[in-house]
Order: structure tokens, then sequence, then C-alpha cells
């Protein structure tokens, strides 16, 4: 399967380039900038990402670009292409005023084919603190800004037996505008790219791949309502049939309805799957605790004692099967390393070594759009495949403070109260995640000619493409005023509704 390359040197926007790539149907990975790997015949060109650190730092982080010059089709944007014009002898230095924002490309090579369809002057984001100040030899200008004289330049002709170009801007980000048809023309003008990597593709490929993998063997999986699992034991189950056993579990954190709801979806599916009711046992192990990490940490490790029970009433399986995105995958191989834990996460980490399961993951490639592209592509209900991203603790991080099952039944309803506005009022598939959090906190009302003393519940409602950052959704005023209006009369014990309208950063979506 051809792919283009992406060398990660640590930019923001790397996984950008990625989702832009694929958007073209070309199928691309992302690797850290010291992991090179051999460049195989089905690798079609490679990218040099930006990086947060300047090319004369004495921790620069360096590439031997003469492993990939002349042997594959090569683009640099932003610190790639500094280390460009600094590795092969160019000058680079500090900006004298950092050049962050909108700028107007000005192109000298209309005629050159990165530039196709281009006009000559069109707007690019920039975000640099350094710039070239002169090109190496063996290389030519193509474009420049009113601001800096070197905006895009490209190895001459004969300088390499392979196409080299180098951007300063970024055409990953919507804001130049433009952006698009440059990675396209590199992607499949110049690198030859045929562009047929579809869900469809994707879909036939990978169960083929699992058959091969699993033979007759057999899977087991844990499952959460969630897109990624959902999907990854539908292309599993389109592989080794009811050699697959999956189970879902009732932690008491659910939504209202959820467990009986998302069970018989999957029954629907034709899935071999087993309820598990365990609520009793996570409301147990949760009294009294309130610190948001130790909730987290125990939740994570009841599903796993409840994972290593089925598994033992289960000894004939040799896999695990994992609904692992790529986002996941990148994080884990960072240039820098995994990031600090802003907070700890519900996995299965861990239990392959102790269980002796070989680990089966048939999305570890796919970002999260992609996932919902082959869900549809497998017929999955857009019940499951458009429903909100919904954290592995459930409510038990939108309780804030400690757990008891009156507050679960309470913070329920108010949430199915309001998601169920949303679908109303056709808002849902319009926001990205919502929900309600229970506040540890109480204040007087008045209801009827009675003062009341009673809890707070906060709405939440953003926008984001996965997650990373995320802008509050400006819901209308009206909409917020039926929401509250409907949970103070409706669920007793609330008294007070807010709307929260932070963004992320600096906030989390989770207040937990």
């Amino acid at each position: 399967m051809e792919k283009i390359l992406i060398l990660d040197f640590g930019s923001q926007y790397t996984q950008l380039i990625a989702r832009r790539v694929r958007e073209m149907n070309v199928y691309c990975e992302i690797v850290p900038y010291n992991k090179l790997p051999e460049l195989t015949a089905d690798i079609k060109g490679v990218i040099l990402s930006g990086s947060p650190f300047s090319v004369k730092q004495s921790d620069a982080l360096r590439l031997d670009l003469d492993k990939i010059a002349g042997i594959k089709p090569l683009l640099g944007i932003c610190y790639g292409a500094q280390l460009t014009a600094d590795y092969y002898g160019g000058a680079v230095g500090r900006s004298e005023k950092r050049e962050y924002g909108k700028a107007i490309l000005i192109n000298n090579a209309v005629n050159d084919p990165f530039f196709s369809n281009v006009p000559e002057r069109s707007q690019v984001w920039m975000s640099h603190g350094d710039t070239i100040l002169q090109l190496p030899e063996g290389f030519e200008l193509l474009a420049h800004t009113d601001s800096i004289p070197v905006a895009a330049f490209r190895a001459k002709a004969g300088r390499f037996a392979t196409p080299y170009y180098a951007i300063q801007f970024h055409p990953e980000v919507y804001h130049t505008v433009e952006g698009f048809n440059l990675l396209k023309n590199f992607v499949i003008g110049i690198c030859g790219c045929a562009g047929d990597w579809t869900p469809a593709h994707f879909v036939d490929s990978t169960v083929a791949e699992l058959k091969a993998k699993i033979g007759n063997e057999k899977v087991i999986m844990a499952l959460s309502g969630g897109v990624d699992s959902t999907v990854a034991a539908s292309l599993l189950h389109h592989a080794i049939g009811d050699r697959l056993f999956c189970f879902f579990i009732d932690n008491g954190l659910l939504r209202k309805n959820e467990f009986e709801e998302v069970l018989l979806s999957y029954k629907g599916m034709g899935l071999n799957v087993e309820g598990v009711d365990a609520k009793n046992r996570f409301y147990t192990a949760l009294a009294g605790e309130s610190n948001p990490e130790t909730k987290r940490k125990i939740i994570g490790k009841l599903f796993i004692d409840l994972f290593e029970e089925a598994s033992e009433a289960h000894p004939d399986f040799q896999w695990l099967g994992q609904g692992t995105i790529y986002p996941d995958v990148i994080e884990s191989v960072s240039v820098h390393g995994p990031s600090v834990t802003i907070k700890s996460h519900h996995n299965v980490g861990g239990l392959p070594d102790k269980l002796k399961l070989k680990i089966v993951e048939p999305l570890r490639m796919l970002f999260k759009d992609e996932v919902r592209r082959v869900g549809r592509t497998l017929n999955i209900p857009d019940a499951i495949l458009s429903r909100h991203p919904f954290p592995g603790p459930g409510l038990g991080i939108r309780i804030l403070g400690d757990i008891t099952p009156e507050k679960v039944q309470m913070l329920q309803e108010a949430d199915a109260i309001y998601i169920g506005k949303l679908k109303e009022h056709g808002l849902y598939d319009s926001v990205w995640q919502a929900g309600t959090i229970l506040l540890p906190i109480q204040s007087v009302g008045v209801m009827g000619d009675e003062r009341t003393y009673e809890k707070t519940i906060a709405l939440r409602a953003v926008n984001s493409t996965d997650g990373m950052t995320a802008e509050w959704s400006k819901l209308p005023y009206e909409f917020l005023a039926e929401v509250s209006s409907e949970i103070i009369n409706s669920v007793k014990g609330i008294n007070r509704v807010v709307y929260d309208i932070s963004t992320k950063p600096p906030a989390t979506i989770e207040w937990e």
C-alpha cells in the first residue's frame, strides 16, 4: 500500500498534516524524526514537520537529510525548511520580530508543479521565530512575503534525483487558503500517489489481514459502547465471526438506560456479547472517595479485575482486542517521549503480560473521523457512530466529590434531559461533546413558597476535531433556558443550572 511518511519534529500541527494527506485518500504515517525507517518502494514521499525548536539551538533536532534527499521526494515545512537551509549550507537566523499569523504569499514560480492552480498571491499562516537569510547552493527561490524574503524554495533541477521542496509557512492549517491544494500538488502531483485509500479499501484489506493474523484462534474484547471499540469489534467479527467474544460492563456510571440500549444495539449487529452487571462492586469500591485521580484508578483497576475474571472464564482465548486509534499510537512514540500525564485514562494496559494474550488493534492507524467513516461502511448504527465521546470512567468523573447511587441517579436524569433536548432541537450533531456535571456545592433557591438548599448542575458542550483543543459551543439562550427549567422542575435535589464557557486550553473538557 502506497504511503507518505511524515517525520515528526514535535510540531503541534503534525497530526494536521496527516489528516490533510488522508483527506486525499492517501495513507500516511507519522514517525519521530530520529526513527527513520527503511525507505521502501511503498513510501512515495517524505514530509518534514515543523518544531518548537530552533535549528540554531545546541539541542536542536537533527537529521541526516542525505538519507532521504534524492531517494524520495521531500517537502520541508517550517522547521523542516529551516533545517534544509541550515544542513545544506544556507544561513538561518532569528527574525527581528516573530512572524506569527496571517501573511500574503507572493508566488514567483506560478509554472512550478508545486504551485499548480495556486494564484500568484494567497493567504498563508506563519508561525516561526527563525528565518532563512540565504539559500544554500543548488536551491532556488519560489515565493516570498512582504515580511520574509524566503517563504518557499526548491532544489534546482539536477541537484537531487528526486524533487525537494521547502516552505516557511504551514499549509496544513485552515488559515492557509491554498494549503490543501499545495499539499495535494506535492502528494498527488509530485509524489504520484493514486489517492485510492478509501474506507471500503481499508475494510477489505484489514479484514484480510485479521484473518491471516488470527487464523483459527479466538479473541476476547471489552466493549465500551463507544465508537472505537464498536468499530474494532465489527471488523474482527467480519474476519473471525463467533470466535470473537465481547463483554460490556455496567459500572453503574453509564448514562440513563445506556447499558440496555447498547447491549440491544450490539445484539442487532450480530456480535457475540455478554453484559456484566457490576454496579454494586463499583459503588462499594468508590464509597467515600473524592480525589479524582484516585477515583479513576479505582475504576480502572476494577475494570481490569473484571476483565481478568472474564478471561479466566474463557481460558481458550489467545488474543486481546483493543480499540486503540492513531492519536494514542502517536502519543506513545512522541518525539519527546510520552507527554506529561494530565490525568490517567482507563485502559487495559498491563493485561497482555499477565494473561499471556497477544494484542490485536484493527484501528491503530486511524483518526477518530476515519473510524466513523469505516463504521458507516460497515453499516454500524448511526446511534453509535454519532454518539458523543464519553469518558472511560463515565459519570464517575462528572460527579465532583464522592460517588453515591443517589448522586448517579440524579446526574443520569439531568444528563438525559440535556442530551434529549439537544436531539429534540437538532443541536446534537452540531456539538462535538456534551454532558452534565454534578457540582459538590449547594445553594439557596426558592420553589413555590419554600426556600431550598440543593445541588447545582453544570452543562458542558464543546466543539472540537479530536479533543486536543476545544471551544465552548454557542448554544442558543432560549435552549439553555429550556434545559435549565426542565432539569430544575424534574430532577429532585437540583435547584440551579450553570453553563460552562471555558475553552481547552486552559480548561479541560471534563472537569476531573
